[in-house]
């Protein structure tokens, strides 16, 4: 074997020049499919980033307005949903497949004060207990709203980290502000928890339980919005059949025509999950395939210059058939050669790439863009991870093998008799 590799260092070493532009072209192409990959996946991870917020298993139902006459009443007619509507689906009917239903309201365009510091166009939410899992709630300090809160009516409320920052006048001690009173508007609440706010968004709900925000504002039995979490349900056939009983239900207790679908608007997470989680395959497919067209182009490289290499060492692969070398051995020595070239300016560029990576992450990834009053971050982790790294590894190899298989073919049927004869 050690013979094996200082053969093929004489052979490389003799050709330096051309050797390394032939690398130069693998390196380039492997580089070319990292940073492709890595950005896919940094763009992927900035417009999926908002839905690890959620639970994927939920769907939202709103109200919307009729497009159809039925049963006597004429279409555009406005749809309003009361209390009743979750009780209905809290039924035994629904128990194969809803676990929780709630619901939940905003008021917009209060002012939030502590002391002297204040926060403005807060948002306040009145919600129930179940949304801390729904929302995926993350809890820096107290607890989130409870079912006593919910009995009793407290009035008592759950503000973000971001708030508590600025009451505390940078400090992070946010257990300090528990028990504290702040005034919503002309509201005033107790501060029971502290929850994690998004950074990147202009984050300013403030929880207060929905019995509490029902009795304030007089509310009645009128309800703006259906959560509904939901069980073993495995694809996205199941997930629409789902949806389409809860429709018809709804549409039905409301005096709705059966195939009326813009009388109720349902957001339905676990069907985005599954088309998003195929976008994203389709878009890394698409990167993949690109990438390792770039790729090729290297490859056919180091295939030219194998065969130049083969046509060079006629020759002495004829000495070597004639002294007795089998063309297994001649075969071996060009594969590995090929493979070598290939497996070595490839990881130069598999490196290079994952640092330019890097700097996209520092660079592009830190800046945003504004989409209809939102901002957005560009890129999110634009990396690539372990499995591509063994990806683009296995890549190499076979490019490499694929590179010096037809010219060590030639070379391993290279005539003794012929070979002598050439120049």
């Amino acid at each position: 074997m050690r013979d094996l590799f200082i053969e093929i260092w004489e052979s490389i070493r003799r050709n330096k020049v051309r050797t390394c532009l032939t690398g130069l072209a693998v390196a380039w192409g492997i580089f070319m499919l990292i940073v492709l990959l890595g950005a896919g996946n940094g763009l992927l991870n900035a417009f999926m980033g908002d839905s690890d917020d959620f639970a994927v298993n939920t769907m939202n139902v709103f109200p919307g307005v009729t497009s159809k006459p039925y049963d006597g009443l004429k279409q555009g007619r406005r749809i309003r949903m009361t209390e009743q509507d979750m009780e209905m689906l809290r039924q035994p009917a629904f128990a194969d497949h809803v676990d929780k239903v709630s619901t939940q309201a905003t008021q917009s365009g209060y002012t939030m004060t502590y002391g002297r510091r204040y926060f403005r166009n807060i948002v306040l939410t009145g919600c129930m207990p179940d949304v801390e899992k729904v929302d995926r709630i993350q809890m820096h300090a107290g607890r989130f709203i409870n079912e006593k809160d919910m009995d009793t009516r407290r009035k008592v409320a759950v503000i973000t980290h971001l708030h508590a920052k600025n009451f505390l006048s940078g400090s992070t001690d946010y257990d300090r502000l528990l028990g504290k009173r702040i005034k919503v508007g002309n509201l005033s609440f107790v501060i029971v928890g502290i929850r994690h706010g998004a950074e990147n968004e202009d984050d300013r709900a403030v929880y207060i339980p929905y019995s509490t925000y029902k009795h304030l504002f007089s509310l009645g039995n009128r309800i703006d919005e259906l959560n509904i979490s939901f069980h073993d349900l495995e694809t996205e056939a199941e997930a629409q059949a789902f949806e389409d009983e809860i429709r018809a239900s709804l549409n039905a207790a409301h005096r709705v025509a059966p195939d009326d679908k813009r009388a109720f608007w349902i957001w339905n997470r676990f069907t985005q999950s599954i088309q998003m989680a195929k976008g994203r395959s389709l878009l890394i497919t698409a990167l993949w395939i690109i990438g390792l067209f770039t790729l090729v182009s290297g490859i056919v490289g180091v295939s030219n210059i194998m065969l130049i290499t083969v046509k060079e060492r006629t020759h002495e692969f004829g000495i070597r058939k004639a002294l007795g070398a089998r063309p297994g051995s001649i075969l071996k020595l060009i594969v590995t050669e090929s493979v070598l070239i290939t497996a070595f300016f490839g990881y130069i560029g598999m490196l290079l790439g994952m640092i330019a990576c890097q700097i996209l992450d520092m660079t592009v990834g830190q800046s945003k863009v504004e989409i209809f009053g939102e901002s957005f971050k560009m890129l999110e982790n634009p990396t690539v991870g372990l499995s591509t790294a063994i990806g683009a590894t296995v890549v190499l190899i076979i490019a490499g093998t694929v590179a010096g298989i037809f010219p060590a073919m030639k070379a391993a049927k290279v005539k003794p008799i012929e070979a002598l004869r050439a120049e």
